[in-house]
Order: C-alpha cells, then sequence, then structure tokens
C-alpha cells in the first residue's frame, strides 16, 4: 500500500483513461503481432477490448502497422552480411470527437549479423527480433496512453 501511495507502479501496470473502459480497435490486420499483444495487453489493463465500434466508448485507431527488414552492410562479394528489423506502428485514441491521443508515429529497429550457414536459425532470430519490436511498441503505447 506504501508503494502506492508514493506513485510507484509495477511495470506492466497502467492506469488508462476513464474513456476507455470500451475500446474498440480498428486495425488494417487483425492478426498482426502488434494487434494481438496490445489487445492482450489492454485487456490485462482492465479494458473492454469490443469487436463492435457502436459499443465501444474508445477506439483505438491503427492506421499503419508494417514491419520488415532492410540490408545495413553487404561483404565484399556483395552477399548481406547484416540486416535492420523494423516496426512501424501510426496510431491515435478518440473518444467520440474528443482525441485522448492525438495520432502518433512510432518506429523501432533492431540489427542483426546474418550468416548463409545460419539460415534458419537467423530466421528464427528475425522472428524472435519481430516480435520483441511489437511487445516494445505496445509497452511503448501503454505509456503513452496511460494517465499521468
Amino acid at each position: 500500500m506504501f508503494l502506492g501511495g508514493c506513485g510507484f507502479h509495477l511495470q506492466g501496470a497502467h492506469e488508462l483513461p476513464p474513456e476507455m473502459a470500451r475500446t474498440y480497435i480498428r486495425a488494417p490486420d487483425e492478426h498482426s503481432l502488434f494487434y494481438r499483444e496490445l489487445r492482450r495487453r489492454l485487456g490485462a489493463a482492465g479494458i473492454d477490448v469490443v469487436d463492435n465500434h457502436g459499443a465501444a466508448t474508445a477506439v483505438f485507431d491503427i492506421r499503419v502497422d508494417d514491419t520488415g527488414q532492410r540490408v545495413l552492410s553487404v561483404s565484399a562479394r556483395n552477399v548481406p552480411t547484416e540486416y535492420e528489423v523494423f516496426y512501424t506502428v501510426q496510431y491515435g485514441v478518440s473518444s467520440g470527437d474528443t482525441a485522448i491521443v492525438p495520432e502518433q508515429d512510432l518506429t523501432l529497429t533492431r540489427d542483426y549479423t546474418y550468416d548463409a550457414t545460419l539460415v534458419l536459425g537467423k530466421e528464427r532470430e528475425e522472428d524472435v527480433l519481430r516480435q520483441q519490436l511489437a511487445n516494445d511498441l505496445v509497452r511503448i503505447v501503454m505509456e503513452q496512453v496511460s494517465v499521468q
């Protein structure tokens, strides 16, 4: 009880605006890593994520949910040796005509070395990095949306 009184909050514990009690998530891809993690974390924070826009008290509008990779460096034989994985989201949260969170753009990146002899392991590493990026983006979004 003492820790809560001094402003201390456990990591991951977010107090979201009351307007978000019943939130509808509008997204271009409901199967993306970001969408699934956001929906899970909103539910864990006590938000009722609804599937019907009409039943919602707030709309979490994901306009961009994009991920990919770029070549960062190549060997002397022009073979990629290092890649950068990126994840970009653009979102806003509103309740009626009131913006709870104005439109935001977030991009996170991670890089990794590539070895053609370890293709399966490197593909798994890329997948893990992409999941970590999505998790980090949701954590940042939850902090931006939470009541200060």
